[in-house]
């Protein structure tokens, strides 16, 4: 509206931008969850290098001293989530009382969310725990600029973006837990 078109025309012109790979509209979950939960769709330029450009940054320092960063890297990683992870469907959440979720998907049965931030040490929210609670999550993986991947919580896990080639194994549930050896199993082996 403050472009002065009508929503129709918005309408029209984002879902041939979708259409053509440039934006991604992720739609939101619902579910009855007892809250009142968002429900437009949330709208990323798949590519962050046109973002980039459309916001005249030209090199990393300008990107980092912007505003808008956190929302370039926020559409950048799922992107990489979603191409690694494959879902069949995607989603985000979110609740007019403030919690939400940048990604949310079911595989093998697993319910899965991704929380993106920029940030060196990723700290627990309370979006985070609601989220886990409200969507009954099996885990929860806060994809984040770091170099190293470790347990914040028993189901929250940060993970670098730099490894999200084993996201999909942990995703799935195929990550498979060292068989230690105790005095008893080592005897009988």
């Amino acid at each position: 509206r403050s472009m002065g078109l009508s929503d129709k025309t918005v309408r029209t012109y984002l879902d041939l931008l979708t259409g053509t790979f440039m934006v991604r509209q992720l739609q939101p979950w619902h579910q009855n969850v007892g809250k009142r939960q968002i429900k437009a769709p949330k709208i990323y330029l798949r590519d962050s290098g046109i973002l980039h450009s459309l916001l005249d940054l030209h090199d990393r320092r300008a990107l980092l001293g912007h505003p808008r960063v956190g929302a370039s890297w926020e559409g950048f990683a799922i992107e990489q989530v979603l191409a690694a992870v494959r879902p069949s469907e995607a989603y985000y959440w979110g609740t007019h009382g403030g919690a939400e979720l940048d990604l949310f998907f079911v595989v093998n049965g697993r319910r899965c969310g991704v929380e993106v931030k920029f940030s060196d040490a990723p700290a627990i929210t309370r979006s985070m725990r609601t989220a886990l609670d409200d969507l009954a999550l099996d885990h929860l993986w806060i994809v984040y600029p770091g170099q190293h991947r470790y347990p914040v919580d028993e189901r929250i896990t940060a993970w670098p973006l730099a490894e999200i080639a084993g996201l999909p194994a942990a995703v799935r549930g195929r990550r498979r837990a060292r068989k230690l050896l105790t005095p008893r199993t080592a005897s009988s082996s």
